[in-house]
């Protein structure tokens, strides 16, 4: 059984996630037209700053991908990525900046180390130009939160993402999706479609950007649609290449993670990308990782009738979440975006699916329903493991207050291992 303190903690977490649920339904946002802007973060909750330095192994940056919408994404780059010269250098700037940020003498100039990275002007990490750089997999992580809550910054998501960083070796792109009521479905899962997009925009440009021999300004300044004297423009001025996407991105290995309601986006964006197939090139989707997904339906299962008043999200606070995200006149718990195994499912059948790791925990009354699809995917021949995890609860590797428990740590090794198979390049395997 979970111990006494989750248990407690429990009890607030979903007094406070009830009333904060109801608050919404009974006083909704004034702003309900079809497409506003939108937020992906909430005022009263914690953040953590992005640190373009490798702070504790892995640097961080916030992109504003879309100027019509909230929505961003916080790139986690570990210092793996580095060369063994690079990271030295590193170290060093590190710390002559920090003893420099105690005492700066008058008149004080320091001069450039020989090799050493390019430095944006807020001091972060940025890629030379004149060597290669390791080519890291990307993964696309979409957090949860029931849809109305959580974002990419938040203080436990970036503490998962860095884990997660260094555990699989990866370019972690966290997603701040647009929440509801602000903007229901299907807006989250259009932005994961959208970060998709993205990348493989940005893995376009970069390359356009080596064929052309662009000029860098604190990244790689390119302009797009027309080629005039080495450079591409557009009639909305230039576009800036993502340095650290450009110097060490694989979207060819890509992988996708979604945490809880993070879960359901993440399968969603799987189907785009196997619909669209080559036109998604360079990006290719290899797998996928659904954690605890929040799943449901309206013929319930034995664990939702069995776990029905569990830990964090239990079954009626989730059906306030999804009262908010799903549109009044579609709300159904066999709506597509809830129920991947429903009739009116569409999109490509399961079979093309990627691999799905599908994780678990003991006392979540979504588990049967997780298990369930990941059942169906192996009966069409796709690789779809679960792995359950004995006395756990809903977002037992994700929220906040349990990262630092074993089993936490235990999931992102795991999960680790089985994303390796999929993004290990020929020759260097592991085996199992």
């Amino acid at each position: 059984m979970p111990s006494v303190a989750v248990k407690l903690y429990s009890v607030f977490f979903k007094l406070l996630l009830k009333h904060r649920l109801q608050n919404l339904i009974s006083s909704p946002p004034a702003n309900t037209s079809p497409h506003p802007f939108g937020v992906s973060t909430r005022p009263d909750e914690s953040v953590a700053p992005a640190s373009p330095s490798f702070t504790d192994g892995v640097a961080t940056k916030d992109i504003h991908i879309d100027p019509m919408t909230s929505l961003t994404v916080r790139i986690f780059l570990p210092e793996s990525s580095l060369s063994p010269s690079e990271l030295h250098v590193e170290i060093r700037s590190d710390r002559r900046r920090h003893s420099q940020s105690h005492v700066i003498p008058l008149n004080h100039q320091t001069s450039p180390e020989r090799n050493e990275p390019r430095r944006n002007s807020y001091g972060g990490y940025a890629p030379s130009s004149k060597r290669s750089s390791r080519k890291m997999p990307v993964m696309l992580q979409f957090h949860g939160g029931g849809w109305v809550s959580g974002s990419s910054d938040s203080v436990g998501n970036d503490l998962f993402c860095r884990r997660i960083a260094k555990a699989c070796d990866v370019i972690v792109l966290a997603v701040g999706y647009r929440l509801a009521p602000e903007n229901r479905y299907p807006a989250a899962f259009e932005d994961g479609v959208k970060v998709l997009n993205w990348l493989g925009k940005q893995a376009n440009l970069a390359d356009c950007c080596k064929s052309l021999g662009g000029r860098r300004v604190n990244g790689v300044e390119l302009k797009k649609v027309n080629v005039q004297g080495g450079h591409i423009v557009d009639a909305f001025g230039a576009s800036m290449v993502e340095p650290w996407l450009a110097a060490h991105a694989d979207p060819s290995r890509c992988v996708l993670l979604g945490v809880s309601c993070g879960g359901n986006i993440a399968d969603y964006v799987a189907r785009k990308a196997v619909e669209a197939g080559k036109l998604l090139e360079p990006v290719k989707v290899v797998a996928q990782v659904l954690m605890y997904p929040f799943f449901t339906g309206n013929n319930p299962t034995q664990s939702e009738i069995k776990l029905a008043n569990s830990y964090f999200y239990d079954k009626s606070v989730s059906a306030l979440a999804w009262k908010l995200f799903l549109p009044e006149k579609e709300f159904d718990f066999d709506h597509p975006a809830a129920n991947p195994l429903a009739h009116n499912r569409s999109g490509p059948p399961l079979k093309l699916m990627p691999p799905t790791l599908t994780v678990v925990a003991e006392h979540d009354w979504m588990r049967d329903r997780a298990i369930a699809y990941a059942e169906e995917l192996r009966k069409v021949n796709v690789d779809s493991p679960v792995l359950e995890y004995k006395d756990a609860v809903h977002e037992f590797a994700t929220l906040d207050i349990l990262l630092k428990t074993p089993q936490a740590q235990a999931c992102a090794e795991d999960v680790a291992i089985w994303v390796k198979k999929y993004i290990s390049l020929r020759g260097h395997e592991f085996s199992y």
